[in-house]
């Protein structure tokens, strides 16, 4: 089974177990996120569910409307009964890095407003620790005008490297949709970090808009296998 098969059977169950009728779902971004909308236009269609969709990126409102889906935001629905999002990895302890799409800040923003935050991801962002599989580093979101003094602080304190996310198609570096750059933080492999307290600690640096970590946020993730079937983890 290819990747992206699993993610598409692992987005089926998540939208299947967790989504009712007459709920706000809060939709991720990224690749997996696509199949969790087309589980989700195909039960509104199917059974007639009435969802509420708070999108958390430019690509997640357009998924939510081409889906033909009801579009919110969280000035209507500031509580979503469960978000559904992907993640670039997830360690034992259900601790997420997320961002490597550049959409951190809002899909934390929306997470943090549900009830339940649920994961979909195959089988490749299933790790014991954190920098185990996905190799391109903590996404750190910051103001544009604070982006070497933060890269030199937490590389100070915690070592490793930051790089200055840059764009492909344009040049420079990329933007994100809330006017800000991403620093990718590359930490000191085989560290024992406790990323509770790493993530509070950059988040107290002046500029420092995000973190890519999520700590204490999942309640549940489905990992899609080779061999076709879901694994789960709770927290």
């Amino acid at each position: 089974m290819s990747l992206d098969q699993a993610k598409k059977i692992a987005a089926f169950k998540a939208v299947d177990e967790y989504v009712r009728d007459n709920t706000v779902v809060g939709v991720g971004s990224g690749s997996t996120v696509v199949y969790a909308v087309q589980r989700l236009a195909e039960r509104v269609k199917t059974e007639g569910l009435k969802l509420v969709c708070i999108p958390t990126s430019f690509q997640a409102r357009q998924l939510i409307i081409e889906g033909g889906l009801v579009l919110g935001d969280l000035e209507q629905h500031p509580r979503i009964h469960c978000a559904i999002d992907g993640a670039d990895e997830v360690d034992a302890d259900m601790v997420l890095i997320k961002g490597g799409g550049g959409c951190l800040l809002q899909e934390k923003i929306v997470a943090s407003c549900a009830d339940q935050l649920v994961v979909i991801a195959d089988y490749t962002k299933n790790s014991k620790k954190l920098g185990e599989q996905y190799k391109k580093g903590i996404p750190i979101e910051v103001v544009p005008m604070a982006y070497v003094p933060i890269r030199n602080r937490v590389a100070a304190k915690y070592g490793g490297k930051l790089n200055l996310r840059m764009a492909v198609a344009k040049a420079g570096p990329v933007v994100t949709d809330n006017g800000n750059f991403i620093l990718d933080w590359h930490f000191p492999e085989g560290g024992d970090f406790d990323w509770d307290a790493v993530n509070r600690d950059i988040m107290m640096i002046p500029g420092v808009v995000e973190t890519g970590l999520f700590v204490k946020m999942a309640s549940k993730a489905y990992f899609g296998l080779a061999d076709g079937s879901v694994t789960e983890r709770s927290a």
